[in-house]
C-alpha cells in the first residue's frame, strides 16, 4: 500500500492550511470547492435507520461505549423478526435504506448473515447499506475466506453498499493505540477498493480526537483521496469527533466546534474527488450542523430513526424531519430527500 510522503509539497501545503489558515478563509476555500461540485442551492438528507444486529464484540476498541464482551449479561443478537419490525417502522417514516452493522461477534455463523440479507430482501425489501470493512475483515479471518469472497457472498445475498464505519484514523500508529484488534489502515482501504471494483458504492469516515496529530488527519484524507482517484467508489465523506464518555478514553479532552469546522473544511479541500460531504449534526448538534453547510458540506446526513453507538457515549441529538428541513432552509438552502446513491427522491405531488 502506497505511503503518503509527509515531506511532499501538497502534504505540507494542506497541513499549513489546516493548522494556520484563519477559520473563515478555510471555510471560504471549502465552500468554493463545494460550489464547484454542487452549483445549485440544494442540501440533501436521507431517511434511514441504523440497526445494530449485535453488541457482542471482541475488538475491544478503547473509544467504544456500545460493545459488550461475549457472555456479558447485556449482550444481544437481534432476531430476523426484530430486524424486520425495525425496517417496517423505518419504512412507515419514509425510510429508504437501513444501515446494518454490529460488533465482531465470534458466535454468529456466516450463513446467518447471508440468510439475514435474503430474509430482508424477501420480506422487507429495502436498500441494505451494511457491514463496514472492519466487519468484512473480521468475517474473512473468522470464516477463513478472502475479503472478496465475503463481499461477493453478501452481495449475492442482497447487500447493496458498504458504510464507512471503523475508519477512525487511517494511520497505523494511531490504530495500534486505540483499536489494535481491528482491520489496520491498509487493510481497511484495501477492502473499500475491492468493494468499489465489485461495483459497490461505499461511504468513508474519519473519527478524530483520539490523540492523533493534525498531520495524521491530513494523511488520512490524502490516503482516501488516492483510493478514490483509482476506484471512484466513495460517494460521501463523514467526519465526527470522539465521544469519550463511558469509554476507556473517558477523560480525553473533547474537541470543540471550531475544530470540527476546520476539519470538515480541510476535508472538502483535499477530497475534491469525493462528491459529497455530510454534516454530522448527530454528534455536533443542529446549530453546528447548519454552520457546516457553509464549510463545505452539501448533505445533512440522516434522520436517525435509531442510533445506538454515539448515544451509548452520552451524546444524544435528535430531530424530526420538519426540524431538519427547517434548519436547512434557515441556513439558506433547499432541502431534498435522497437515496444512498445521492439520487433525489421527487416530492409526491400533493
Amino acid at each position: 500500500m502506497h505511503m503518503i510522503d509527509r515531506d511532499s509539497s501538497p502534504f505540507r501545503e494542506y497541513l499549513r492550511l489546516y493548522e494556520r489558515a484563519p477559520l473563515l478563509e478555510l471555510g471560504q476555500l471549502a465552500d468554493a470547492t463545494r460550489r464547484e461540485l454542487h452549483p445549485g442551492n440544494t442540501v440533501t438528507y436521507i431517511v434511514d435507520r441504523n440497526i445494530n444486529y449485535t453488541n457482542v464484540c471482541v475488538a475491544d476498541c478503547k473509544f467504544c461505549a456500545f460493545y459488550r464482551r461475549p457472555k456479558h449479561h447485556e449482550g444481544y443478537v437481534l432476531s430476523f423478526e426484530q430486524i424486520g419490525e425495525k425496517i417496517e417502522e423505518a419504512k412507515r417514516l419514509g425510510g429508504v435504506q437501513i444501515l446494518i452493522q454490529g460488533g465482531h461477534n465470534p458466535y454468529i455463523p456466516f450463513e446467518w448473515y447471508l440468510d439475514l440479507m435474503r430474509y430482508i430482501k424477501a420480506h422487507h425489501p429495502i436498500h441494505i447499506h451494511g457491514f463496514s470493512p472492519s466487519e468484512v475483515d473480521f468475517f474473512a479471518t473468522r470464516f477463513r475466506m478472502s475479503a472478496e469472497e465475503v463481499m461477493r457472498e453478501l452481495q449475492a445475498a442482497g447487500l447493496d453498499s458498504i458504510p464507512g464505519g471503523g475508519g477512525e484514523i487511517l494511520v497505523q500508529e494511531v490504530r495500534d493505540r486505540v483499536a489494535k484488534k481491528k482491520a489496520g489502515a491498509d487493510r481497511w482501504l484495501e477492502i473499500m477498493e475491492l468493494a468499489h471494483r465489485m461495483g459497490m458504492k461505499t461511504s468513508v469516515s474519519m473519527m478524530y480526537g483520539l490523540g492523533e496529530s493534525l498531520a495524521d488527519r491530513v494523511e488520512h484524507l490524502m490516503r482516501v483521496r488516492e483510493v478514490q482517484a483509482r476506484s471512484g467508489g466513495f460517494t460521501a465523506f463523514i467526519a465526527w469527533p470522539l465521544q469519550p464518555e463511558h469509554t476507556e478514553m473517558e477523560g480525553t479532552p473533547k474537541t470543540d466546534a471550531v475544530t470540527y469546522l476546520r476539519t470538515i473544511a480541510i476535508a472538502r479541500v483535499i477530497l475534491d474527488n469525493v462528491p459529497n460531504l455530510q454534516s454530522s449534526w448527530v454528534t455536533m448538534g443542529l446549530k453546528v450542523g447548519q454552520v457546516a453547510l457553509e464549510f463545505g458540506c452539501n448533505d445533512f446526513g440522516s434522520l436517525m430513526i435509531e442510533e445506538n453507538v454515539v448515544s451509548a457515549a452520552g451524546t444524544i441529538h435528535s430531530a424530526t424531519l420538519e426540524e431538519m428541513e427547517r434548519h436547512i432552509r434557515d441556513a439558506g438552502f433547499v432541502p431534498a430527500r435522497r437515496r444512498q446513491d445521492y439520487s433525489i427522491i421527487a416530492e409526491e405531488a400533493a
